[in-house]
């Protein structure tokens, strides 16, 4: 991150791949090495934290306020998208990148698990854009 309040893109795109790699591999069939709570819930919680980091590269000047807030909206959006089960959709979501961008199935968990991923990402942004005033 510059002294000016933008975040560096290259920064949040290495920090942004090991996030979406630890996703991954909770979702694939490795996963089995890792504790069942890790299994179940870490997916949800790196999927919103990769969100979050997304948002921050698009928009590298924008308040981690705000993107807390609109990854919040989003990421409850697609959850709650689930509950809407028309075939064009689920043909969406029946592919690699659908299911892992939209889900399949509504959880009230997942949207714990999403709200600590992004809490995760907007400490983290805080703590390191205040670190940068010293």
């Amino acid at each position: 991150m510059s002294c000016s309040g933008r975040r560096s893109r290259l920064k949040l795109f290495f920090l942004l791949l090991p996030v979406v790699a630890a996703g991954l591999f909770s979702r694939s069939g490795y996963a089995s090495v890792l504790p069942q709570f890790v299994q179940v819930y870490a997916g949800d919680t790196l999927w919103a934290l990769a969100l979050y980091l997304c948002l921050a590269f698009v928009s590298p000047g924008a308040g981690a306020k705000e993107l807390l807030l609109i990854s919040l909206l989003i990421s409850f959006a697609v959850e709650f998208s689930q509950l809407y089960q028309a075939e064009w959709i689920n043909s969406v979501r029946n592919t690699k990148a659908g299911g892992l961008i939209l889900g399949f199935g509504f959880k009230w968990s997942d949207l714990l698990c999403y709200f600590a991923g992004i809490l995760a990402g907007f400490v983290i942004d805080s703590q390191r854009r205040n670190l940068r005033n010293y």
